[in-house]
């Protein structure tokens, strides 16, 4: 795999849809590099919404089409105004489909440690627990997620 050249993984790259190409770009650094490939996010970015809204949205400055892919997706998923997301464990602020900051994440310190039992008891007392703004937080974001799930339902 490693002898193969750039060009062939664009290809196949390219057949994939935008949650594959995603997947992909966690198996190793090279993948990575080639999956953010901006002529494939383009391509993905036009056939999801066409030629008019990709010469509308098109990147500014740093940004990359991957970028501009994954906001106007986040929009169609959330809507444009200010609302708190949450996305796998973690908790987001957005706007318009733009991450204004990362608000906090569920997961609990201890399953970020690996300690055995008998370390435990020394580490149980070092980390803090979730205070009570941060599970107001993630109840406030975790009822948009279920609003936003209702309103699908209902719609289909």
């Amino acid at each position: 795999m490693e002898k193969l050249p750039p060009e062939l993984f664009l290809r196949i790259f390219c057949l994939l849809d935008h949650r594959n190409l995603a997947t992909a770009q966690l198996v190793c650094r090279r993948w990575k590099m080639l999956g953010s490939d901006n002529s494939l996010w383009c391509d993905l970015f036009i056939e999801r919404w066409g030629s008019d809204q990709a010469t509308f949205y098109a990147p500014v400055d740093s940004k990359s089409w991957k970028h501009v892919y994954m906001v106007q997706d986040r929009c169609d998923r959330n809507g444009l105004g200010l609302k708190i997301i949450r996305e796998g464990d973690d908790y987001y602020l957005i706007h318009q489909g733009e991450i204004q900051r990362h608000l906090g994440s569920r997961k609990s310190k201890m399953e970020d440690l690996s300690v055995s039992s008998a370390d435990y008891k020394d580490v149980k007392e070092e980390v803090p627990s979730l205070s009570i703004l941060d599970k107001i937080l993630f109840f406030i974001g975790d009822l948009e997620s279920a609003s936003v799930q209702a309103k699908r339902t209902r719609l289909v």
